[in-house]
């Protein structure tokens, strides 16, 4: 079974300038980099009607039209998982994801992740793209992800998403005591060594992340994220670069540090967290 695909966006002021393949990523971020360039070479991803080279540059304001057939998830295996669902209609639901689960299957993880889930549940899922899920969660973040029940609600919560429209809010648990909050406005991109990492770069693209105290303890502070954008590991990275990374992060948090005078149950606590103290806590927008 196939589905088809009938998509547009438009190139916003913040990635003119970059070449097409990198910014049909960042515009259609449900498709892979490789099924994009794909289109592209074939003429189904054309630019103000035409085709161009993945390698081409864009301007503010150029039209990016997909006209595509998606195959059928057949290569994912639905399988039957425990689904925390805290809203749902006709038109979308929410999912309140664990730690430790994979949002999509790739390789080393192509079977117990959310969208395994997810299509055992909802088999009419399979005509969707990737299951419905328009937005991601790393692996052991916590909390709230938006799933898109059918074509037309898929269409406009993409919509939302690349407009800015939605609000996302996190809550997390940073390294030291903070006296307020702020915004990180950094660039981010891929680590220079360090391929899986992302790091604050010159070149990298506009992200903005909003921060203010909810809670203080003597070593930590609880805080609530608010995101302008939607970056890779943005919330880890950000405020790891005002040294305060989130607690228990394994690939930006540093070395593990014990506060002074410390009771035991906090020392085993502190030990034992091997995860980033990061909940994705409230979504906000208008309903498709």
């Amino acid at each position: 079974m196939t589905t088809q695909i009938e998509l547009s966006a438009e190139v916003p002021e913040s990635l003119a300038g970059s070449r097409l393949d990198q910014i049909a990523a960042q515009l259609f971020p449900d498709y892979s980099r490789s099924r994009l360039q794909s289109w592209i070479k074939e003429g189904l991803l054309k630019v103000n009607g035409k085709q161009l080279r993945p390698r081409d540059r864009l301007n503010e304001g150029d039209c990016l039209e997909i006209n595509a057939q998606l195959e059928a998830l057949e290569d994912w295996v639905a399988e039957e998982l425990d689904l925390d669902i805290v809203f749902e209609d006709e038109h979308m639901l929410v999912v309140n994801k664990a730690a430790g689960v994979v949002v999509h299957p790739a390789a080393g993880n192509r079977a117990g992740t959310l969208l395994n889930g997810l299509l055992h549940r909802y088999p009419e899922l399979e005509e969707v793209p990737r299951a419905g899920i328009v937005h991601r969660l790393d692996k052991d973040t916590t909390g709230l992800l938006m799933v898109a029940k059918n074509l037309i609600s898929h269409g406009k919560l993409v919509d939302l998403l690349q407009k800015r429209e939605i609000s996302r809010e996190y809550q997390a648990v940073v390294k030291g005591s903070l006296t307020g909050g702020g915004t990180v406005n950094k660039p981010l991109g891929r680590h220079p060594i360090n391929r899986k990492k992302r790091a604050v770069v010159n070149e990298g693209q506009e992200a903005v992340t909003h921060y203010k105290l909810a809670e203080r303890f003597r070593s930590h502070t609880l805080v609530d994220v608010k995101l302008e954008t939607g970056r890779t590991h943005q919330i880890r990275v950000h405020m790891a670069s005002i040294n305060c990374a989130l607690l228990g992060d394994p690939m930006y948090g540093g070395r593990l540090q014990i506060p002074g005078a410390s009771h035991e149950n906090l020392i085993a606590m502190l030990r034992s967290f091997r995860r980033q103290a990061l909940h994705a806590a409230k979504l906000g927008l208008i309903h498709p």
